[in-house]
C-alpha cells in the first residue's frame, strides 16, 4: 500500500522554508548594507584618517637654533650643517652585522660604536641614531653606491652646534647635549613636547639651558606621501620650521678673554657687574672647559678627563663656589656700623694688634697694632682688630640682617641654567641659621665668641664671588641693587624685533647719603694709599677697592708661611672693587683660590680688567705677581 503525502501540507512546508531562507537573506544584505553605512557613511572620517595616515607621514623639520652674540656682535655660539650616518635599530635585522658591514664602507673607529651604543641604551624614543658625523662628501657618495645593502641606514643632514671660540666664556654659554628622560620630563612639564619632535639636543647648562625656550625655535612639519614598504614617493605639503630667537649680550668676550688669560693657569672666579644696570661684563671661572666637546655627545674619555680633574673644570665657581669673603667684608661691615648707629666716621680705638673675648686671643695681622684707628683707616690698612671690636659690639643678627639686603648668603637670580638650582646659596650666619643647621641642641647655640670672627668675613661667612659683586656694585650705585643678567637682549627670529631686557632694580637700600660717602672714600683711598695701592700705581682713572684673603684652614695660632704649606691649603685672595670712583661704570669681584695675599695675586687682575675696559688697552705685566709686595699688601 503506498504512501500518500499531502499536497497542501507540503506547500506550506515549501513556503515556509522558501520564506525563511528569504529573512536569512535579507538580513544578510542588512546586515551588510548596515555595516557599508556604518562604515562608509558613519565612520567615514575615522577610517578616512587612517587611511591618510598610512598614507602619509608626517616628517618633523628641527629649526635652526638661536645665534649667541656677546655686545659687539661677536659670535659666541652657531649652527652649522653637515652630514651623519644614522642607525634605525628598528629596522635593521642584525644590527652588530650591519654595522660591521658598513665599516667596510665607512671609517667608523670603536669610539663611535661605543658612543652609538651609550646613546641608543639612553634614548628610548628615538626614529635614527648617528653612528658617525660630519661626513666628508667622498664618504657621502662612497655609501650612496652602496646604499641598497643597508636597510634601515641613511644618511642625513643635520644642523649642529659650534663654540667658535672654544672654552672663552663656556662657564656662561654652556652647551647642549642629547635629550634625556629627565629633559623629556621638563619638556612634558612645560607642556612643549609636541614642538620637540625630531629634536635630539637641548641645553644643559648655562644660558643655553636658561634661554633654551627662546633658542629652539618652533618645529616644522613635511607631509610625504609613502607607500606600503615605507619608501617616500612625493612631498604633499611643508610647513617651515621657525629658527630660534638669538641672544644678545651684556658680556664683553675680549674683556672676558683678557681675564681668562690674567687667571692662567691658577683657579679662581672673577665677576664684573655694570652697577647701574646689573649687566655682566664678564664671568670667569678657571679652569673652563670647551663646550665643543659636548655637541656629538662626549667621549667617556673626555667625560672622566673633566670630572676626575682635580681643577674641576666644570663647577662655575663664580656662581657655585662658596668662600669666605676675608676682608673684603669689611667696608660692608663698616656701612652696617653706619647705618645702625654703633659708630661714626670719627670714633677711634687703640689697636694693640690683638682682642682678647675671654680665654680666646683674636690677632691682628700686623704685630703691635696700627695704633690709633678711625674708620677710614681701619678699611684703608685693614685693621681687623677694629672690627673684632666692632661685630662684638653689634651681634650676630644685626650682622647677618644687614649683611642680607646686600644679597649676601642669597641667590641672585642670575640668567643661568634652569630655576635658579645653579646657583649656590652660599651661608649667612645667624642665631636662626645656625639652629637649622646642626641637629645637636649644644651645636645650635650660637656663642658670643663666634661673632669676633664674622667681623673679618671669616667664620661661617661664605658667598659665591657673583654676591660679592653683586654687593660692591651696591656701594658703587649708592644703595641700589639691580639684579644681575648675562642677556641684553633677544631677537625674535620672525619679525626681528628687539625685546630688551629692561634693567630689573630688586631694592632700594635709602643708604645714607653721608654714610655711604664714608665708605665709598675709604675704598678709594685703598687704592691710593692702602692694601691695594701696588696694584693701582700709576692708574690714569680712580678706583676704589678692598683686598681680603681668607683663610682655608686654621693655623691655631701659627705664622702663616705660605712657601711652607699645601697649594690646596694655601689662603684664597681676593678683591672688590669699582671705577671710576666718581661715576662707577663697573664693579667687580676676584677670587683667586689658594693665591695668598689678594693685593698680590687678586688686585693685579683687577687692574688688567679695569685697564681694558676703561681704557681699551692691556698694560704689560699687569696680570704678573709681584713676589716683592710691600708689608701693606699683607695686611688684609
Amino acid at each position: 500500500m503506498g504512501d500518500f503525502h499531502n499536497p497542501d501540507s507540503d506547500l506550506d512546508r515549501f513556503r515556509f522554508r522558501l520564506g525563511f531562507a528569504a529573512i536569512v537573506v535579507l538580513l544578510a544584505f542588512g546586515l551588510l548594507i548596515g555595516r557599508f553605512v556604518w562604515l562608509q557613511v558613519i565612520q567615514h572620517d575615522f577610517y578616512q584618517t587612517r587611511a591618510e595616515d598610512n598614507r602619509i607621514a608626517l616628517i618633523p623639520i628641527v629649526p635652526n637654533r638661536g645665534v649667541i652674540t656677546d655686545r659687539n656682535g661677536i659670535v659666541l655660539a652657531r649652527n652649522y650643517s653637515a652630514f651623519t650616518l644614522e642607525i634605525t635599530p628598528s629596522r635593521v635585522p642584525n644590527l652588530e652585522a650591519s654595522i660591521d658591514a658598513l665599516a667596510t664602507v665607512i671609517d667608523i673607529q670603536p669610539k663611535d660604536r661605543k658612543r652609538f651604543k651609550r646613546v641608543m641604551d639612553e634614548a628610548k624614543n628615538f626614529e635614527s641614531i648617528p653612528i658617525r658625523t660630519r661626513l666628508t662628501d667622498a664618504e657621502v657618495a662612497r655609501f650612496a653606491a652602496q646604499r641598497y645593502r643597508f636597510p634601515g641606514i641613511e644618511v642625513k643632514a643635520r644642523l649642529f652646534r659650534q663654540y667658535p671660540l672654544g672654552s672663552v666664556a663656556s662657564h656662561a654659554i654652556g652647551y647642549i647635549g642629547r635629550i634625556t628622560d629627565r629633559d623629556l620630563g621638563w619638556i612634558e612639564e612645560m607642556e612643549k613636547q609636541a614642538n620637540y619632535k625630531g629634536t635630539d639636543h637641548i641645553g644643559k647648562n648655562g644660558l643655553e639651558q636658561h634661554y633654551e625656550f627662546e633658542l629652539h625655535g618652533e618645529t616644522g612639519y613635511e607631509e610625504v606621501e609613502i607607500d606600503a614598504g615605507g619608501r617616500a614617493l612625493r612631498s604633499l605639503k611643508r610647513i617651515p620650521p621657525v629658527s630660534g630667537n638669538n641672544l644678545s649680550l651684556s658680556l664683553d668676550v675680549k674683556l672676558q678673554q683678557i681675564t681668562e688669560q690674567a687667571f692662567g693657569e691658577r683657579k679662581g672666579a672673577l665677576v664684573a657687574i655694570d652697577p647701574s644696570t646689573g649687566g655682566i661684563l664678564a664671568l670667569v671661572s678657571n679652569p673652563t672647559y670647551d663646550p665643543n666637546l659636548f655637541v656629538d655627545g662626549i667621549t667617556p674619555d673626555n667625560w672622566k678627563e673633566l670630572n676626575d680633574h682635580p681643577s674641576k673644570p666644570m663647577v662655575n665657581r663664580a656662581i657655585n663656589g662658596s668662600y669666605p669673603p676675608g676682608s673684603t667684608f669689611k667696608p660692608f661691615m663698616a656701612l652696617a656700623a653706619l647705618e645702625m648707629g654703633k659708630r661714626t666716621a670719627n670714633q677711634t680705638i687703640s689697636d694693640p694688634g690683638f682682642f682678647n673675648f675671654g680665654n680666646h686671643h683674636f690677632r691682628d695681622d700686623k704685630k703691635g697694632g696700627h695704633g690709633t684707628v678711625d674708620m677710614y683707616k681701619s678699611i684703608v690698612h685693614s685693621c681687623d682688630t677694629y672690627y673684632y671690636i666692632l661685630a662684638n659690639d653689634m651681634g650676630i643678627d644685626n650682622i647677618s640682617k644687614f649683611m642680607g639686603q646686600l644679597g649676601l648668603g642669597q641667590r641672585t637670580g642670575i640668567d643661568l641654567g634652569k630655576d635658579g638650582a645653579s646657583e649656590t646659596k652660599g651661608v649667612l650666619p645667624s642665631q636662626e641659621w645656625k639652629k637649622q643647621r646642626f641637629k645637636k641642641p649644644e651645636q645650635q647655640k650660637w656663642y658670643a665668641g663666634e661673632t669676633i670672627s664674622i667681623g673679618i668675613g671669616q667664620g661661617y661667612n661664605s658667598y659665591t664671588p657673583i654676591q660679592l659683586a653683586q654687593a660692591t656694585a651696591v656701594i658703587a650705585n649708592n644703595g641700589v641693587m639691580f639684579r644681575p643678567h648675562i642677556v641684553r637682549h633677544i631677537t625674535d627670529a620672525k619679525t626681528g624685533e628687539k625685546r630688551i631686557i629692561e634693567p630689573q632694580p630688586i631694592r632700594d637700600l635709602k643708604l645714607k647719603p653721608q654714610n655711604i660717602e664714608v665708605i665709598r672714600r675709604a675704598m678709594v683711598g685703598v687704592n691710593k694709599e692702602g692694601t691695594g695701592a701696588r696694584a693701582f700705581a700709576g692708574a690714569p682713572y680712580e678706583s676704589a677697592g678692598k683686598t681680603g684673603t681668607a683663610q682655608v684652614y686654621s693655623l691655631k695660632g701659627a705664622d702663616y708661611k705660605a712657601h711652607s704649606i699645601k697649594q690646596e691649603l694655601r689662603d684664597h685672595a681676593l678683591f672688590i672693587a669699582y671705577a671710576p670712583a666718581d661715576k662707577p661704570t663697573i664693579a667687580l669681584a676676584v677670587l683667586v683660590e689658594n693665591g695668598g695675599f689678594g693685593a698680590q695675586s687678586a688686585a693685579p687682575i683687577a687692574r688688567m680688567v679695569m685697564d681694558y675696559y676703561l681704557l681699551g688697552k692691556l698694560p704689560a705685566g699687569a696680570a704678573q705677581e709681584d713676589a716683592a709686595a710691600v708689608e701693606d699688601d699683607n695686611e688684609e
